[in-house]
């Protein structure tokens, strides 16, 4: 079940890091939509985001990491792309919306994170030795 989450939490990643790769002058597209230059290189840097962090996250390997990265970059897109508070009202609540959702996904990959960093347990001098 927890696989499946992380699964469901990552996969708008897997799928745009795979249409991006498969459609790349797409990809570069839409770096120059977002007014990100040069957009080639930020177009290939998105792609290998959008693959390796979700497979950190998936097989364990460094979870807390492709879940901070995932978070950060999320949390940059998702201010530079749904800036609703730009926008007239028939697209302004769509917008907004979408930055809302998108915080619930950084919240998501926090809580990944936090729950999988690698902590140095201290043992106490009183403890008990079993």
């Amino acid at each position: 079940m927890r696989w499946i989450a992380l699964l469901a939490l990552c996969s708008a990643y897997l799928q745009g890091g795979l249409v991006k790769a498969l459609n790349f002058n797409g990809a570069v597209a839409e770096m120059a939509h977002a007014e990100l230059a040069p957009p080639g290189p930020f177009a290939a840097a998105t792609i290998v985001l959008d693959l390796a962090a979700p497979l950190a996250i998936l097989t364990g390997r460094f979870r807390w990491l492709g879940a901070l990265a995932l978070a950060a970059f999320t949390l940059m897109a998702t201010f530079l792309v749904n800036r609703f508070w730009e926008m007239a009202p028939p697209n302004r609540m769509a917008t907004e919306n979408a930055l809302f959702e998108h915080l619930g996904l950084v919240g998501g990959f926090l809580l990944v994170a936090w729950h999988d960093f690698p902590v140095k347990r201290v043992r106490r001098p009183d403890a008990r030795q079993d």
